[in-house]
C-alpha cells in the first residue's frame, strides 16, 4: 500500500515536471518575438541573446531566490541607443557600456537598500520619464519607415517592401485587437510569420543563411572593452527600464496576488536585472531586464510557479546552441521587420504619452512644461554636446538633462514636489 502511493507520488511528481518543462516553452515562445527583435535590428547575435536571456533569468532567480514568476529579456528602450553605439564605437565597446548599465541597476538596489524604493520615485518622477520615453519611440521613427521602405539589390524592389511591411503590419494589428487567448500575447510573430510567408510566395527570401549554418554551433560571444564614451552613453539609458521595473513588478503582484517589492523587494529584484544585465553585455548578448509579454502569459495561463520559468531558461539556453535558428531568423527580409516596427516604435511613445496623462503631470506649470519640452527637442533634434574626449548624445543626454532640470527647477510654494511621482507608482504597471 506504501508502496503504491510512493509510485503514485513520484508519477505524480514526474508528470508535474513535464507540465512545467512545456509551460516553460510555452512562455519562452511568447517572449520569442520581442526577444528577437533587439538582436535582429541591433545587429546581434540572436543565438547569444538566446543564452543570455537565459543565464539573465537564472541570474534573477538565484537573487531572488526564485520567488517571481518572470523571465527576463531585452528592453526596446535599449534599440536606438544600441544602434548608435555600436555605429560609433563598435560591438566591443557597446558590451561594455551595457555591462555599465547593469552596474547602474546594481547601484540603483543598493540606493533602494539604504533609503527606501521611495527614492526611486523623487529622483525619477513621471515627468522625467515619460518624455525620455516618447524620445526613445520617436526617435526610431525613421529607422522604421526606412526598414519598411528599403530595396535590397537583386531580390526586393522598394514596392515590393512597402507591400511586404503593409502585410506584416495589418497582420500585427488584427491579431492585437481582434484575437484572444494565446495568439493575444503574440501578436509580433503572427504579424512576422504572414509577412515571412508572403515574402517566400513573392520569391524573395535568401535561404542561403539557413542552408550555411550547421544544426548545432556554439554562440558568437563578444568580449566587451571599456570605451569610456559608450559607457558614459549608455548608463543614462538604463533609467527608463529601471522605472519600467517596478512597473512591471506591481504588474506582476497584482496578477499573483503577492506583494514582490516587499519580498524579495525591490532592492533584489532591481539587483537581479543588473547582474543579469552585466552577464550579457559580458558574452556579447542584448540587455536582460524583465518582461511585459510573460506578466500577460502569466495571467492568461495562471503559472505563478517560478519553477516554469527555470525551464524557459533552461530550454532558452538550449536553443541557443541550434545554429539553424540564428540561420532561419537572418532570411527574414528587413522590410517585414519594418512594419512590426512602425507599430512597435510608435507604441514606445504612446507608453511615455500615457505616463504623463495617468499621473495627471500638469503640463501648465512652468517647470513640467520646460522639462518636457526641453527633452522632446534634445532628443528628437538629436542634441549632443561634448566633453573633452567624452560626448553625450541622444536619449542618454535626454535623460540625464530630464534628471538635472527635475532637481534644480524649483516648485511653486505649496506644492508637494512628488505628488506626481507617489501618483505614478501604480500607473508604471
Amino acid at each position: 500500500m506504501n508502496h503504491t502511493a510512493q509510485s503514485g507520488d513520484s508519477l505524480h511528481s514526474e508528470m508535474s515536471l513535464w507540465r512545467q518543462a512545456l509551460m516553460g516553452g510555452q512562455m519562452l515562445f511568447v517572449a520569442f518575438g520581442a526577444l528577437v527583435l533587439v538582436p535582429l535590428l541591433t545587429g546581434l547575435d540572436a543565438n547569444v541573446a538566446f543564452f543570455t536571456a537565459g543565464i539573465g533569468t537564472l541570474i534573477f532567480q538565484l537573487i531572488t531566490r526564485r520567488q517571481v514568476p518572470v523571465f527576463l529579456a531585452s528592453s526596446f528602450a535599449f534599440i536606438a541607443p544600441m544602434t548608435f553605439s555600436i555605429q560609433s564605437w563598435g560591438l566591443a565597446a557597446t558590451m561594455g557600456g551595457i555591462m555599465a548599465a547593469g552596474v547602474l541597476y546594481a547601484a540603483l538596489s543598493v540606493l533602494v537598500r539604504l533609503r527606501g524604493s521611495g527614492i526611486l520615485y523623487r529622483l525619477f518622477p513621471p515627468v522625467v520619464v515619460g518624455p525620455v520615453i516618447m524620445v526613445i519611440g520617436l526617435g526610431l521613427a525613421p529607422v522604421a519607415v526606412g526598414m519598411a521602405t528599403s530595396p535590397v539589390e537583386g531580390l526586393i524592389s522598394a514596392d515590393q517592401a512597402l507591400f511586404l511591411a503593409a502585410i506584416s503590419l495589418l497582420a500585427t494589428l488584427l491579431v492585437a485587437t481582434m484575437a484572444g487567448g494565446i495568439l493575444r500575447l503574440i501578436p509580433i510573430i503572427c504579424g512576422i510569420g504572414a509577412g515571412y510567408i508572403a515574402a517566400v510566395i513573392m520569391g524573395v527570401v535568401d535561404f542561403q543563411p539557413l542552408f550555411d549554418r550547421p544544426w548545432f554551433a556554439i554562440p558568437n560571444f563578444t568580449t566587451p572593452e571599456l570605451n569610456w564614451n559608450a559607457v558614459l552613453y549608455m548608463i543614462p539609458v538604463a533609467i527608463a527600464p529601471a522605472i519600467e521595473h517596478i512597473g512591471d513588478m506591481l504588474a506582476i503582484s497584482s496578477v499573483t496576488g503577492k506583494k514582490y517589492l516587499e519580498k524579495p523587494g525591490l532592492k533584489n529584484t532591481l539587483l537581479g536585472d543588473g547582474l543579469a544585465t552585466t552577464a550579457a553585455g559580458m558574452l556579447g548578448g542584448p540587455p536582460n531586464t524583465t518582461y511585459s509579454e510573460v506578466t500577460g502569459a502569466v495571467m492568461l495561463t495562471k503559472a505563478y510557479n517560478p519553477a516554469i520559468m527555470t525551464w524557459a531558461a533552461v530550454i532558452a539556453i538550449g536553443v541557443a546552441f541550434i545554429g539553424k535558428i540564428g540561420g532561419f531568423l537572418s532570411t527574414i527580409p528587413v522590410p517585414v521587420m519594418g512594419g512590426i516596427m512602425m507599430l512597435l516604435f510608435g507604441s514606445i511613445a504612446v507608453v511615455g504619452l500615457n505616463t504623463l496623462i495617468k499621473a495627471r503631470v500638469d503640463l501648465g506649470q512652468p517647470r513640467n512644461l520646460v522639462i518636457v519640452s526641453i527633452v522632446l527637442v534634445f532628443g528628437i533634434g538629436n542634441m549632443g554636446i561634448s566633453l573633452g574626449e567624452f560626448s553625450l548624445k541622444g536619449v542618454s543626454l535626454c535623460a540625464l538633462t530630464a534628471v538635472i532640470l527635475n532637481l534644480l527647477l524649483p516648485h511653486r510654494a505649496g506644492e508637494d514636489q512628488y505628488q506626481s511621482a507617489e501618483v505614478g507608482k501604480e500607473d508604471v504597471a
